[in-house]
């Protein structure tokens, strides 16, 4: 899996997610539940993290989008 977005910010991960499951890309939000260890405080960041196989093509829906500013390198 590739790592193409690191934020702490909800609502671009849920964007992203839904973007990601309507074009049939497994998705995965990885370090969800670090917010119960470090108490909701928002500084661990979740990554949104994609197959390999289909990493470029989730790149181009997440531009599509407007979320390149969000994409990792």
């Amino acid at each position: 899996m590739i790592e193409l977005i690191r934020t702490n910010d909800v609502v671009t991960l849920s964007l992203a997610e839904s973007l990601m499951k309507d074009a049939g890309i497994h998705c995965l939000v990885a370090d969800q539940s670090m917010s119960v260890l470090e108490g909701s405080l928002g500084l661990l960041q979740r990554r949104l993290l994609v197959e390999e196989s289909r990493s470029q093509e989730a790149r181009t829906i997440l531009t599509d989008a407007g979320l390149e500013t969000e994409l990792r390198s």
